[in-house]
């Protein structure tokens, strides 16, 4: 049973009211648009090749098929769906992989690959829950962490009104953006209710009419709202499709980044709603893979771009600390409606630059934290160290340094296109690299009447670090451990010799502890200070009860001319 965090104000399993159900969707669906970008560099790729509305279509699809997916990742019960608020936008993974189908072979290798490795990635959240060793606290960590880190680069550049095309700067642009920002999180920080529920809304609406007060939109943008249609089936019959066998890896490739993308949003989106979060629920995360992969197989069949979960807005979730999966059906909605509707569906698409920076900013802050978050949930080791260390420096680099892998195989280059692709990948790469040589049983030898304490901290600090165990269950393990050799002189050892063996494994830590003696009883009830007065046996009742306390479960056996107890940890 999930525990809502108190700096949320609507959770998960909450339902607001229909109007703040509405605004709320509302707001998501401006941050969704800003990926938009996806599809209208596709329609300008192809250029006078693609007719009005074809193009318009393709849109409109690309649209109704982020609203579906939406609504289906919000999904908690049946076979599709995280059961999160963790919508759906036009996938970047996708971006390279779809100009070189287009490349190729126009539209339909486009829409007949996105739906073939669509149906992959379905078929690969079948096995995803029996795939958790590949996905540790360090390599989600870092997924997530990525994911806000490259926004970065696209976020200041529209922050300060930059583009392929206009590389001039200008005061307005600086002011507007710096405006939106400040207002964003000024309601944020300071605002209560409906204020900081709103806060980024409210900075959009502002950041548009700042936008005009200063000339910022042009006689284009509007000619594009004015000569749209207000009511328009999407457009369906340039449908067709094809298969290129060349093109397999590379989207492939992309459908894996994509993955690993969703698995770090709904790890985000658990840990954001639990306060009692230990670990990433795999049943869930491979049900939102699921989703996930029909974000490619609907846009495939139906003709627009593909989709997959939005860092973005799981970032926007925490800052307005409203992530009710109701949320994700308004938004959902609004889209599909959106899809019917050119001219309203226009306002979002010619958002001002500074207004899509500052909202970019304001959203990722949060999801780059909560990466570190995760990351430091576990403790971290060398090897863990260099997992998450070399993963963030190599990742960075395709972004800071891109003529490093200039000439990668065309096949590879959606890995090393985007930072986010090339550091998941490192990073679960370099994890089972790490893994090699890790024991998993370990056994401390110590002697009754020996000062013990701090070769015990030694040993399971140490232990804990290599296995990436929760500090709070290592220093569970710590007090039990010293409790059992402080009661040794009760115990009536036959021999001084006293073996501990502990064994993990992501779900459980169990310590084994050997010797020759009295056996340790585990009382429900503590003894009474009477009890402690005249009975010499309460002593080690009273070890027991303490060492039951800190444990989740305890037994005690004897086995040929030894005490054998078991002591048992979650994790």
């Amino acid at each position: 049973m999930i525990q809502k965090p108190t700096n949320l104000i609507y959770g998960v399993n909450d339902k607001p009211l229909l109007s703040t159900t509405l605004f709320l969707g509302l707001q998501h669906v401006f941050v969704i648009f800003i990926a938009m970008i996806f599809p209208v560099m596709i329609v300008n790729h192809l250029g006078t090749s693609i007719d009005p509305r074809t193009a318009s279509g393709f849109i409109s699809i690309t649209m109704i098929s982020s609203g579906i997916v939406t609504i289906l990742q919000a999904l908690k019960k049946g076979p599709v769906g995280s059961g999160y608020l963790c919508p759906s936008v036009c996938g970047p993974s996708y971006l390279q992989a779809s100009f070189m189908a287009i490349s190729s072979g126009g539209l339909p290798v486009l829409f007949g690959m996105t739906a073939f490795v669509g149906v992959a990635e379905s078929i690969f959240s079948r096995f995803m829950h029996k795939l958790r060793v590949l996905f540790p606290a360090e390599v989600t960590g870092t997924i997530v962490a990525m994911v806000g880190i490259t926004i970065i680069p696209i976020s200041i550049k529209s922050f300060v009104g930059l583009s392929e095309t206009d590389t001039i700067i200008t005061s307005s642009e600086v002011i507007v953006g710096i405006s939106v920002l400040l207002l964003m999180v000024g309601l944020n920080v300071f605002g209560k209710g409906k204020l900081r529920l709103y806060s980024c809304l409210i900075g959009m609406i502002c950041g548009y009419v700042l936008a005009y007060i200063f000339g910022l939109f042009t006689e284009a943008d509007f000619q594009k709202i004015l000569h749209s249609r207000v009511i328009d089936a999407p457009y369906l019959k340039h449908l067709s499709w094809a298969f290129n066998p060349g093109l397999l890896v590379p989207f492939v490739i992309a459908a894996l980044c994509s993955a690993l993308k969703t698995v770090g949003d709904i790890t985000t989106c658990q840990k954001i709603n639990d306060a009692n979060w230990k670990r990433p629920e795999m049943k869930s995360i491979s049900k939102g893979i699921l989703a996930d992969g029909l974000g490619g197989i609907i846009p495939g069949i139906f003709g627009g771009f593909g989709q997959s979960t939005s860092s973005t807005n799981v970032g926007l979730s925490i800052a307005t600390g409203a992530t009710s999966r109701t949320i994700a059906y308004s938004a959902g909605g609004i889209l599909i409606f959106l899809g019917f509707f050119p001219k309203l569906s226009n306002i979002f698409i010619i958002m001002p630059k500074p207004v899509m920076g500052a909202t970019l900013i304001y959203a990722i802050s949060f999801m780059i934290i909560s990466g570190f978050q995760i990351i430091m949930s576990r403790m971290l080791d060398s090897r863990k160290i260099f997992v998450v260390g070399v993963a963030l420096i190599f990742g960075l680099s395709a972004d800071m340094i891109p003529i490093a892998y200039v000439n990668i195989h065309s096949w590879l280059k959606p890995i090393f296109h985007s930072s986010l692709s090339l550091g998941a990948v490192t990073a679960v790469v370099l994890n089972l690299l790490m893994r090699i040589g890790i024991k998993k049983k370990l056994t401390l030898l110590l002697t009754a009447g020996q000062e013990s304490s701090d070769k015990i901290y030694k040993f399971m600090q140490k232990a804990g670090g290599t296995w990436g165990a929760r500090p709070n269950v290592i220093y569970k393990a710590i007090t039990v451990m010293n409790e059992f050799m402080e009661s040794t002189p009760d115990l009536e050892l036959a021999s001084k010799e006293i073996s501990m063996q502990v064994s993990f494994d992501e779900f459980n830590l169990d310590i084994t502890i050997e010797y020759r003696g009295k056996i340790l009883s585990f009382p429900a009830r503590k003894p009474s200070k009477e009890m402690l007065m005249t009975q010499e046996s309460a002593a080690i009742k009273l070890a027991g009860y303490l060492i039951k306390q800190n444990a989740d479960a305890t037994s005690s056996k004897t086995e040929k001319d030894k005490i054998i107890l078991t002591i048992h940890f979650e994790h």
